[in-house]
């Protein structure tokens, strides 16, 4: 099967009622890891890479890794997506070089960290699907800006990082204005023909997402709600959704790291938004942590080894291992073979 835009991956997805996980990737382990998942699981799988992936691997590098897997399963429907775009320009050099689906945020101007007004958004997310869908290639939009509700406590800096510092998510200041506006959204969605729409709910990118666990205060799963009643057939989108298992950050710690205390976006609220019309969830931290701890755990017990092989196939095991976990709990697992393009 040939790498596959996300809209028929997502329009199986919705007919289903089911999730699929959105996993970044940088290197080939990674990827390795996905698709043995997805394999194992009889799962389609959605491979992502941000502007700063695509800088540390090369877009040559990154596109024949890609083919590869799809060379490797045939039978495994892959959608190769563009995360995080922040101009038409790198959509349309995304595009140019395989990717199947590419997201505009316009939610912020192309500088990735200042907010920028709806009208420029649809300006530059319309141009985007104008040119992608005229290829086949689907468009994720954004509508709102990421980041926490909390007030961010010093030791979590004083907001976070995402793509290797390409992007900056807008400081918290203990207000809902940057959440998305379900109105707004409606009209957002009818402006630009967008074919899955990230929404604001009050998640951020990577590890230290909440400072206790998350409750209506600082998780607003109800705006997916009043967005999914609004728009019903439109595939709504979950970033910085993932969900930092506590033994994750035991395992780091206990081979030497350090990590403070902190809490992700738990998997039984992704279901719930699941059942709100929420096709698209990414994950990027917990892979990163599975991959981590592995590695550290390895050199801890055992110093003298120094060939990358032996403390990479335990880091690519691990990484599997979260990313069956989520295939199975977002509902994605066993529709692979069943999609049909």
């Amino acid at each position: 099967m040939p790498l596959v835009n996300l809209r028929t991956v997502l329009d199986h997805a919705a007919e289903n009622s089911y999730g699929v996980a959105a996993f970044n990737v940088n290197n080939m382990e990674q990827i390795q890891a996905i698709m043995e998942a997805a394999n194992e699981c009889d799962a389609p799988v959605i491979v992502q890479a941000s502007r700063g992936a695509r800088a540390y691997s090369q877009d040559n590098y990154l596109r024949h890794l890609m083919l590869a897997a799809v060379e490797l399963y045939p039978h495994i429907p892959v959608v190769m997506h563009q995360d995080h775009g922040n101009s038409p320009k790198t959509c349309i050099s995304a595009i140019e070089n395989g990717f199947t689906s590419v997201m505009m945020d316009g939610s912020l101007l192309e500088d990735a960290k200042t907010p920028a007004p709806y009208d420029y958004n649809v300006k530059v997310t319309r141009e985007v699907v104008g040119l992608a869908h005229k290829q086949g290639v689907s468009v994720e939009g954004e509508i709102g800006c990421l980041g926490s509700l909390e007030e961010k406590k010093p030791a979590h800096g004083a907001a976070e990082k995402h793509d290797a510092e390409l992007e900056e998510e807008p400081q918290a200041e203990g207000a809902m204005s940057h959440l998305t506006d379900p109105e707004e959204a409606e009209r957002f969605v009818r402006d630009t023909q967008v074919d899955a729409l990230a929404v604001a709910i009050g998640t951020s990118h990577g590890a230290y997402k909440f400072t206790r666990q998350p409750d209506g205060e600082i998780l607003a799963m109800g705006v997916i709600e009043e967005i999914h009643r609004r728009l019903p057939n439109t595939h709504l989108v979950m970033h910085g959704s993932s969900s930092v298992p506590q033994e994750l950050q035991d395992e780091i710690r206990k081979y030497g790291g350090k990590m403070n205390q902190t809490w992700g976006v738990p998997v039984e609220e992704i279901q719930r938004g699941i059942k709100h019309g929420v096709r698209k969830i990414n994950v990027d931290t917990d892979n990163r942590m599975a991959m981590t701890g592995a590695i550290r755990k390895v050199f801890a017990l055992t110093p003298e080894k120094f060939d990358p092989r032996d403390y990479l196939k335990p880091a690519r095991e691990a990484m599997k291992k979260v990313c069956i976990d989520r295939m199975v709990a977002f509902g994605q697992a066993g529709h692979a073979r069943k999609i049909k393009v």
